[in-house]
């Protein structure tokens, strides 16, 4: 059995994004500068999707349940004339969690705890803040997600899901994975032919 085309959109900018502010499982909003990324990476989907030959309305669409996620799911679905609510959620897909870091820059946070900040900038994928989740963690619950899928995919999800996901299926190492940039306003295509960016 083929594996399934994920395509890949990250939520679009936030004031927190903007700011360098850790946002893990908090529930932020899109700025405007996020929501025009959300419409430009529907016109990209719209484009892969038309040069493929393939009808939206015949993919499964999903997204993390945080509304910076859910904006630009709904969002991207306006774009392909698409009912914007019609999709579901999976919380396996939900941010990396920050724990006690969440709403913070890394600058506070290396003021606040330089050794503990040591530690985890030398073995992010397995150091978590306080309260916080690792990147194994998340590793291990984004596989379970794509483990259970059937089919070609659109998912709106979050930077750490992605890094996640993409060590997952062999893309990339921990150590290459843990300070990926995942642009926002960019579609990422995840097949069987590897791993592409379109932005």
């Amino acid at each position: 059995m083929a594996s399934p085309v994920i395509y890949y959109i990250r939520h679009g900018e936030t004031r927190w994004n903007a700011d360098g502010r850790l946002q893990g499982t908090r529930d932020t909003a899109l700025n405007e500068l996020g929501q025009r990324q959300a419409v430009q990476a529907g016109h990209i989907l719209a484009d892969l999707l038309a040069r493929g030959g393939r009808n939206p309305s015949k993919l499964t669409f999903l997204s993390s349940p945080l509304n910076r996620a859910r904006t630009t799911m709904e969002l991207v679905r306006g774009t392909l004339h698409l009912p914007a609510r019609d999709y579901a959620v999976d919380d396996r897909l939900r941010e990396i969690g920050y724990g006690k870091w969440e709403g913070f820059t890394l600058a506070e946070m290396q003021a606040a705890d330089p050794v503990f900040f040591a530690r985890r900038l030398a073995d992010k994928w397995r150091v978590a803040p306080e309260g916080g989740e690792t990147y194994a963690a998340v590793q291990q619950r984004v596989s379970e997600w794509y483990g259970g899928l059937t089919g070609d995919t659109v998912v709106v999800a979050h930077g750490g899901t992605a890094r996640a996901l993409m060590v997952a299926l062999g893309f990339e190492t921990p150590e290459s994975a843990a300070d990926l940039p995942i642009a926002q306003g960019a579609v990422y295509v995840f097949s069987g032919d590897g791993l592409k960016k379109y932005s």
